[in-house]
């Protein structure tokens, strides 16, 4: 055997393998009653933005993609939608204070400001989550118009 054909057949035997190694992706949840969009009166144009562009990560409602499946990149979807949930998930959302809720919203207004959110790397394999300036002034908008209420 060659050293070439050695090398490849390394090369599919590690591939192969590591699908044997659990990714932990987070428990997908379709009914969750303390969700942001449930409970709240969201305009129809705001909610469309954050089921496209936030929801795979920040609720429990994930929608994993075909290549969520296949190691070393379903490590690397699980890592982010862990964190994002940690960070902010829209389907625990009125389980947080007054007080921690507008911290999100204002959270929300600076990631989106700054174009940290959504992430460019989720963009790419998504572009229907890809937001416009109109959508991030939507957004924004909304996210400081939301705050406000909380306290009225």
């Amino acid at each position: 055997m060659s050293k070439g054909k050695i090398i490849w057949s390394i090369i599919i035997a590690v591939v192969i393998i590591i699908q044997l190694i659990p990714s932990g992706k987070p428990d997908v949840i379709e009914s969750n009653k303390n969700d942001l969009l449930v409970n709240n009166h969201i305009p129809d144009s705001v909610s469309h933005i954050l089921k496209n562009a936030c929801y795979d990560c920040h609720s429990n409602e994930t929608i994993y993609p075909w290549y969520a499946y296949i190691a070393p990149v379903s490590w690397l979807v699980s890592r982010d939608t862990k964190i994002g949930r940690e960070n902010l998930n829209f389907s625990e959302w009125e389980l947080l204070s007054k007080m921690d809720k507008a911290k999100m919203l204002d959270e929300i207004v600076d990631e989106v400001e700054s174009g940290a959110m959504p992430m460019s790397i989720y963009v790419v394999m998504h572009p229907e989550a890809k937001l416009s300036m109109s959508d991030r002034d939507m957004i924004m908008n909304w996210a400081d118009d939301f705050g406000e209420k909380l306290f009225e």
